[in-house]
Parts: C-alpha cells; sequence; structure tokens
C-alpha cells in the first residue's frame, strides 16, 4: 500500500475510534471466537504473545498499524474492539454432544459464538413477539419415560410422530439455529442463558451435518439437557463416568420422546426383525433404522440376540454409516430467527445498513457474514436489496415501535 493511501486509512481509523477506549476483553473474544491462541495470533501479526495479553487484559493499548493487523487476521470490524460490554448475561453450561473428542479450543470457539446468538436473540426480540417460553417443571422422582411422555402432554403432541421437532422447539420459546460449526466433533449442542434478565435456551445444530434424522434425533437430545439436566451444574467437577450418564440419559430421553412406547411398540411389533419393514417406519416416525432398533430393545420388544444379528446385518449392508432414506428425507431447517430479520426488512422497519447500524449502537458490531451464520439466514440477505418473505411457520407479530 502507498503512504498516502496508509495515512488515508489511518485517519479513517483514527475518527472511527476517535475518544474511545481499546477493549481488551474483545480482542480475547474475539481471537476465541476464531479458534486462535495467543501464540498464533501474535505469529500472525508479527508481535510477542506478551503484547496480545497486555492488550486482552487492558493494560496497555495497540498501535494502529498492529490494530490493523488485528482487524485483519481477526476478520472483526475496527468498531468492535472500541464497544463496551454493557449486556449483562451470565451463562449456563453448554452441553456438547462429542465433548470427550473435542479440544478445548473448539469448545470455547462454539460458547463464543452461541453467546452472540444469544445478544442477536435478545436484540431482535425487542421488535418481533416471539413465542414465550414454555418448559414445563417435572418432579424429580419421575423417570425419563415418564419425564418425555409428560412433556409430550405438555405440548399436546399425543403419541403421533413429530415430524419436525425444530418447529415443535421454536414453538415453545427455545431458540434454535443451524451455523457452520466448522468441526466433524459437533453435531449440536446447547447453552441456558440469562440476558439482562431475559432467560433463554439455544439449540445449535451443525449445519453441515448429516441427515433429517441425525438432525430430528439431535434436535431431541439436546431438548433433553434442557428438560431433564441442570443449566447451571459445575460440569467440570464431574467424572467422565458421570458425563457419559448425562449422555446416556440424554439419549434415552431422545428416544423416548421421539418413540412414545405404546404406540412405537404397536407399530414394530408386527414385524420387529425385518429391517425393510423398519424402512417404512423411518418414513413415518423421522428417526433413524439403528436408533429404533435401540429404542425397540430397550423397550424388550427385540430381545439382545435378536437386536445384536440386526446391527450386523446393518453393518453387512453398510447401513450403519450411511441408511437408506438418509439422501431423500427432508432436512428442516430453523425458521424463526430467519422469519424474524425478513419480518424487520419486508416491513421496512429497517433496511440492511440501517439494521446493521443499530446493532453496533447495541455493541454487536459484527461482519454481515457471521450475523447471517449465526442466525441461519440466507448468505448475502444483509447485503441484498431483494427481499422475500419466508413460509408463514410461527406467527410473530412486529411489536409497536414508540
Amino acid at each position: 500500500m502507498l503512504s498516502n493511501e496508509k495515512n488515508a486509512v489511518k485517519d479513517f481509523g483514527s475518527e472511527i475510534i476517535k475518544n474511545k477506549k481499546f477493549n481488551g476483553s474483545r480482542l480475547q473474544t474475539a481471537r476465541i471466537y476464531r479458534g486462535k491462541t495467543i501464540i498464533d495470533l501474535s505469529k500472525e501479526i508479527g508481535i510477542s504473545k506478551q503484547a496480545i495479553s497486555q492488550f486482552e487484559n487492558g493494560l496497555i493499548s495497540p498501535q494502529f498499524d498492529t490494530l490493523m493487523g488485528i482487524v485483519d487476521k481477526l476478520n472483526f470490524p475496527m468498531e468492535y474492539f472500541f464497544e463496551k460490554d454493557s449486556i449483562d448475561i451470565s451463562l449456563g453450561n453448554t452441553y456438547f454432544r462429542a465433548q470427550s473428542k473435542m479440544t478445548k479450543k473448539d469448545e470455547n470457539k462454539q460458547r463464543e459464538k452461541v453467546k452472540f446468538i444469544g445478544k442477536l436473540y435478545n436484540f431482535l426480540n425487542e421488535y418481533i413477539e416471539f413465542p414465550k417460553l414454555n418448559i414445563p417443571k417435572f418432579e424429580e422422582h419421575l423417570s425419563i419415560e415418564e419425564k418425555a411422555m409428560k412433556l409430550r402432554e405438555y405440548w399436546n403432541l399425543g403419541e403421533e410422530p413429530i415430524k419436525d421437532i425444530i418447529y415443535v422447539l421454536e414453538k415453545n420459546g427455545i431458540v434454535v439455529t443451524a451455523i457452520k460449526t466448522e468441526s466433524s466433533q459437533i453435531d449440536a449442542f446447547t447453552q441456558q442463558q440469562i440476558i439482562n434478565g431475559n432467560q433463554y435456551y439455544i439449540i445449535v445444530l451443525g449445519s453441515d451435518k448429516g441427515s433429517a434424522t441425525r438432525r430430528q434425533f439431535s434436535a431431541a437430545h439436546e431438548l433433553a439437557h434442557i428438560i431433564i439436566h441442570d443449566g447451571f451444574m459445575n460440569l467440570d467437577e464431574l467424572t467422565n463416568e458421570e458425563l457419559r450418564n448425562i449422555e446416556n440419559e440424554a439419549h434415552e430421553f431422545a428416544a423416548a420422546f421421539l418413540l412414545p412406547k405404546a404406540s412405537f411398540i404397536k407399530d414394530i411389533s408386527a414385524y420387529p426383525t425385518n429391517l425393510d419393514y423398519y424402512k417404512q417406519l423411518k418414513k413415518k416416525w423421522r428417526t433413524s433404522i439403528s436408533a429404533m432398533l435401540v429404542r425397540a430393545n430397550h423397550l424388550g420388544v427385540l430381545n439382545y440376540n435378536s437386536y445384536q444379528n440386526m446391527m450386523k446385518k446393518m453393518s453387512r449392508l453398510g447401513w450403519r454409516s450411511s441408511e437408506p432414506l438418509d439422501d431423500t428425507l427432508m432436512i428442516n431447517d430453523p425458521t424463526l430467527l430467519k422469519r424474524s430479520v425478513n419480518i424487520l426488512l419486508d416491513n421496512d422497519i429497517f433496511n440492511e445498513d440501517e439494521l446493521m447500524r443499530e446493532l453496533s449502537n447495541r455493541e454487536l458490531t459484527l461482519p454481515r457474514e457471521e450475523i447471517e451464520n449465526l442466525l441461519g439466514l440466507d448468505q448475502g440477505i444483509l447485503v441484498s436489496k431483494e427481499k422475500s418473505l419466508s413460509v408463514k411457520v410461527i406467527e410473530m407479530p412486529v411489536k409497536k415501535i414508540l
């Protein structure tokens, strides 16, 4: 870059950050969000790791050239690093499906992403009348099977198959989004948040993962953590065996919720050892064949030997890695967050640029593409002038703007 161009950039940047203080905690957040260690970032920028640490701890502020390096390598807007953190947020546990296989760096990266999702949802909640959180409290002595059935009763689901669990979750006030996790170890995860006094449960699904039935079961598994596990329990104090038990409980709840005992037994009892029959049931119950076999064994319809023989047959057929219908059953996507943004744009509450500016006013200056990913929006929707309202699914009237 020519010297006069450098000076122009420096003058423009200086105007943006005029009379503002560098926020070191924001640097730490952005670094973790991008999955970088202090050493990684220091090498990329060409400064010492001690300097990065001092920036993050608020001991010193970076010179302008260093700041530009930070902006470039982390791909966050310059303004982001000078915003305050006045949003009051308390985080519960983040339940990861494959926790034992994930690195701490990956875990922390996803935690930062879901924090932003919560803050963005809290902002949208000022303009959109979202469904109220509708989560019952169950007595501790109830079994997992009983809790799954009582939740079905509470949500008026009966014992019929759930065609779209994501719709059910969103209808009952649970925030669901599908993002690119950039990790093969993450199917889905859940976090409880309290933001400015508002309680949210957020389920994040990997948009780059699997089939319709895999997503259906993943969502039910995350629902289990919300219903049967303490959102603020200290997971770091638990043993590996205790963590495995938590995951097993979530699996058990998901199966019981998706495949209710009485109606599922009635279905599978006709041909309990016929795999081709399970292919037909997969269309009806929107659940994988392997999950149905596990459930059938758990309910006593399949004895252990029959269950093992059928699993071995699935392996011989190559169904353990890719089941029939995995490529034909339609994957259901979350719609609530996507529709809320469309409503704001289509009703001229904001245009794209105004929405980005208002987010900045709320200390949420993020790259457009990051907001699109976090909220599950169509790529380019925040820069495109073409507006189209998605299919109406859940009534969300725009709040009166005072």
